[in-house]
């Protein structure tokens, strides 16, 4: 996770998702991950939302609202899954999610299978529209770490790419 765009933080939410799954194992309904995972990331000093509304956003206009599971910092959307396995159609979701509340990062964390599946994903179209803006190496807004966008986004493991969707697998 090294070198991505705020890797320091989904970094502590991946081991706050670690922590739960361990102790609890998989097969419980996604309410219950949902408020480990609350006390969790609180006890790490954590600063986040749980159910927060975030406005849905189309062609710069606000036409809906939904609640992502937790925002962390005010950048990083979870969502959380307890299925046995995740899908493409949950990738794409939390990606559509990321580009509706114009965020950059969000994780998907299935605490569902035997061992616990996260991925990190990003939104190309809020990277796109600033690098207009912006320099190519800025800081995270929360950690303050720099990094080089053209890193972040062009030398990632795995991409999967999906028409103008990529979604990074960690």
């Amino acid at each position: 996770m090294r070198g991505y765009r705020c890797s320091e933080l989904t970094g502590k939410v991946i081991g706050c998702a670690m922590t739960v799954h361990s102790a609890l194992g998989n097969g419980f309904q996604e309410v219950t991950y949902q408020r480990a995972l609350e006390v969790e990331m609180a006890d790490e000093g954590l600063s986040f939302t749980r159910e927060h509304e975030m406005p849905i956003y189309y062609k710069g206009r606000q036409i809906g609202s939904r609640r992502v599971d937790f925002l962390v910092d005010s950048v990083v959307s979870v969502e959380l899954k307890a299925i046995a396995r995740l899908e493409d159609v949950h990738l794409a979701r939390a990606i559509n999610y990321l580009e509706a509340y114009d965020l950059e990062v969000g994780l998907l964390i299935n605490f569902g299978a035997r061992s616990l599946e996260f991925k990190r994903v990003t939104n190309r179209k809020f990277i796109q529209r600033n690098q207009i803006n912006h320099s190519s190496d800025y800081p995270c807004p929360v950690s303050g770490s720099r990094m080089s966008m053209t890193v972040s986004i062009w030398s990632s493991p795995r991409p999967i790419r999906s028409g103008r969707r990529s979604i990074l697998r960690v």
